[in-house]
This record gives structure tokens, C-alpha cells and sequence, in this order.
């Protein structure tokens, strides 16, 4: 299999999840940067992905545009353009082997935390941790948003516990990331990844990308997600060990 059609057979699958995460199964997209990045590297990936996402952001936020929830936003947003930051002088600065080892850790601990959480294991009583920790959770999500796309894990730490309304809980992640994605625009710019090719593959994942999200949307009233959590988070374990051991050897 040549790199094209490698990047192509990843690429659909990972553009597929992550339209559905946008249409409302949070986290699912994790797993999107991962594959690809079996087969570029993961800075282009995250590059090719960017565009993608803020088109899918338009369809998940137009969905769920009347429920959201003021103060998480009013929390978590201005912590992630710090996080934001953070995220390009790491990514400026460092190996892309060492993005590949980030990547990969986030993938094997979000997925195994998710797998822990459907054993029933996580607590399920409602809790409202402060707005600080809010903000230092928004924070961490603008760093692994910027880094990997993977910025779900931490947004979820605070804002799950909080027991919102499905549609609230949908709508405001929505807002939250198609914020975060425009945000991270002028670093993707200056770190030089919106080049022809990375544009051009991002436009030919593009009606891929609309048309999983607008399903997203559809499914999320009409179907339960757990039984597809359970494979995609240990599939995303497997993958992120692979992209340790890649970063690693």
C-alpha cells in the first residue's frame, strides 16, 4: 500500500469519527489524530484535521445552538487560549517524535480512563468543582486541543461531573471547541502547516466530514453510544501504544 492510499484508508475512518463526535458522541474523534498519524506525522495531521473540524464545528453548533450552558463557556474558554499557547511554543519547540509520544499518552489515558468510567467503576453522585478548576481544565484542554486535537479528557474532567442535560452537555461542548479550533488558527499559520498539499487533502475529506457530522446529530437522539465507546477506546489504547513505541524506537 502506497502513502497516499495508507493516508486515504486511515484518513476516511478518522474524518467519520470525528463527525459523529461532533454531531454529539463526544470523544470518539480522540481517536482520529492517532490514525492518522500511523501514517504522516502528527503535526500535518493535526494541520489537516484543523480545517475539517471548524467545518464540522458549524454543523454541530447550528444543531445545538439553543442549548448550552453560559458558565462553563465563561470558565473554560479563557483558560484554553492559555492552554492554546502553551501548546504551539511546545509544539515549536520540540521533536516531532515527542509530539508522537504525546499524542500517544493522551490516546492510552483517555482510553483507558473511558474504559474504567463504562466498568461503572468512576463516581456517578453530581459534583460542581469550582470555576478555578474550570479555568485550569479549560486550560489543559487548549494545550492537548492545540497539540493533538485531543483536548475532550480534560474539558470532560470538569464538566461531566457537573450532570447537564444531554443537549446543554452537547451543545456547550460544541461552542466550546469551535471556539478553541478558530483560536488555534494564527498558530497553525505560524508554525507554516497550512501548505497546498495539507489544504488539499483536507478538502478532499471535506463532504466526508459534513455528512458523518449531520449523521452525528441524527444518531445521537436515536441511538445509545456504549456499546460503540467500549471499541473505540480500546482500539484507541492499541493505537496510541503503537505511536509510543514509534516515538520511542
Amino acid at each position: 500500500m502506497t502513502e497516499g492510499s495508507l493516508f486515504f484508508a486511515l484518513a476516511v475512518p478518522a474524518v467519520i469519527l470525528l463527525g459523529l463526535a461532533k454531531g454529539g458522541f463526544a470523544g470518539m474523534g480522540a481517536l482520529s489524530l492517532p490514525m492518522l498519524a500511523l501514517a504522516i506525522s502528527p503535526v500535518r495531521a493535526a494541520a489537516i484535521l484543523l480545517p475539517i473540524l471548524i467545518v464540522q464545528d458549524v454543523v454541530g453548533v447550528w444543531a445545538f445552538r439553543n442549548s448550552w450552558d453560559r458558565y462553563v463557556l465563561a470558565w473554560t474558554l479563557p483558560g484554553a487560549v492559555i492552554g492554546i499557547a502553551l501548546g504551539y511554543l511546545f509544539a515549536a519547540q520540540v521533536s516531532p517524535d515527542a509530539v508522537l509520544g504525546l499524542v500517544g499518552a493522551i490516546s492510552v489515558l483517555f482510553g483507558g480512563y473511558r474504559l474504567w468510567r463504562e466498568r461503572g467503576h468512576a463516581v456517578t453522585s453530581a459534583t460542581n468543582a469550582p470555576g478555578w478548576v474550570g479555568a485550569l481544565c479549560g486550560m489543559a484542554s487548549g494545550f492537548t486541543s492545540q497539540v493533538a486535537h485531543a483536548g475532550q479528557p480534560p474539558f470532560q474532567l470538569w464538566v461531566l461531573p457537573r450532570r447537564l442535560p444531554r443537549d446543554v452537555l452537547v451543545g456547550t461542548t460544541a461552542i466550546f471547541f469551535a471556539a478553541v479550533n478558530w483560536i488555534k488558527v494564527p498558530a497553525y499559520w505560524a508554525l507554516g502547516q497550512f501548505d497546498r498539499a495539507n489544504m488539499v487533502a483536507a478538502g478532499l475529506l471535506m463532504p466526508i466530514a459534513i455528512l458523518s457530522t449531520l449523521a452525528g446529530v441524527w444518531l445521537v437522539r436515536r441511538i445509545a453510544p456504549e456499546r460503540f465507546y467500549t471499541a473505540i477506546y480500546g482500539l484507541m489504547m492499541l493505537v496510541g501504544a503503537k505511536l509510543i513505541w514509534d516515538a520511542l524506537v
